[in-house]
């Protein structure tokens, strides 16, 4: 329900945004010649991992992932490197929580087994190539695509405690490819980009147990994280 409703709201400032287009001036007309401009965005996500379990000696072994929406706010830095294609770094802070739930604990003696709450800060850099169409009188189009670090405040991973004391453990570096679409549009001061990407996990981000038999860690095989990002940039 959240994604369709980040689609929503993207697809209808498209639609609104082409709408508009009957004013002839045409804002910003040098803007894209810069060979270097700066500028910040804000934005909602919605993120949730990616499990591939393996066969493991747990039993039935279940695990499912309930995400919240989070918010990421950061920096845009955008280099030109030829009239339909810039490069952009856009470090920033990203925001969220989620709901880890054992279901095959779910009749464990200890009901908060079966429950671990995932609140995350991370410093995310993403490095991306914007491809560009030609400008249409106040708007322009683009593709999204590049990679990026994540740095996880939350991750717990140098923690001594694990699972078997309550403490769900993540690897604090990791890396991440994203791609995405959006569309500029040229305003009298400023160029407002909404845009939407997916972001997905490139390295398994679970620390496993220290028990190699652990009933949390030892089916999970793959964890990484998988969203969708709605990003609103002001430059």
């Amino acid at each position: 329900m959240i994604k369709r409703n980040f689609l929503f709201c993207y697809f209808l400032l498209i639609s609104v945004s082409f709408f508009a287009q009957k004013e002839r001036v045409e804002y910003l007309p040098s803007f894209d010649k810069r060979p270097l401009h700066y500028g910040f965005y804000l934005g909602l996500n919605n993120n949730d991992f990616k499990l591939n379990l393996r066969e493991s000696t747990i039993a039935n072994a279940d695990i499912t992932v309930e995400p919240t929406a989070g918010f990421n706010v950061g920096l845009i830095a955008d280099l030109r490197l030829h009239k339909n294609l810039n490069l952009r770094l856009e470090p920033g802070l990203v925001s969220n929580s989620k709901r880890i739930l054992f279901n095959h604990l779910k009749n464990s003696p200890t009901p908060q087994d079966s429950i671990r709450e995932i609140g995350s800060t991370y410093l995310h850099v993403p490095l991306v190539f914007k491809f560009s169409t030609d400008r249409y009188k106040n708007i322009r189009p683009y593709l999204l695509g590049g990679i990026s670090y994540d740095y996880n405040f939350s991750s717990n991973e140098r923690n001594q405690d694990d699972n078997s004391a309550g403490q769900f453990r993540m690897k604090t570096h990791n890396f991440m490819y994203e791609v995405g679409i959006g569309i500029d549009i040229y305003l009298y001061f400023f160029k407002f980009s909404p845009s939407i990407r997916g972001v997905f996990a490139i390295n398994n981000e679970i620390k496993y147990d220290d028990d190699p038999n652990s009933r949390w860690t030892a089916p999970v095989n793959f964890m990484g994280t998988r969203g969708i990002f709605l990003n609103f940039a002001f430059e």
